[in-house]
């Protein structure tokens, strides 16, 4: 059976203007998830960090990597107003004005 292709219901712009941290709780830790345009295209949040927990007893650092992405985002058109500006024209070198 084919997986049905996720449309997403909101523009580059709108995330891009209404974006903010969400906050993520591990182990009763609270971290924070920055919201992120990642290289692939796709945007979503972002998390990485090296919180303790414990084991048995025994405290540990554990290693966080966290993506979350808006299912279907990768597919949309790209945002014309984050375009890169276009490099100014080279101008031409004036002429010194010769003495009348």
């Amino acid at each position: 059976m084919a997986v049905k292709k996720v449309i997403c219901p909101i523009t580059r712009k709108q995330f891009h203007e209404n974006k903010k941290a969400i906050e993520v709780i591990i182990n009763g830790q609270k971290m924070m998830a920055e919201p992120r345009e990642f290289s692939t295209g796709s945007l979503g949040w972002y998390l990485n960090g090296k919180p303790t927990i414990e084991v048995g007893g025994t405290p540990v650092i554990v290693q966080i990597g966290l993506n979350m992405t808006i299912a279907g985002s990768k597919e949309l058109p790209a945002d014309p107003s984050a375009a890169p500006a276009a490099p100014a024209a080279p101008t031409e070198p004036t002429e010194p004005a010769e003495n009348a």
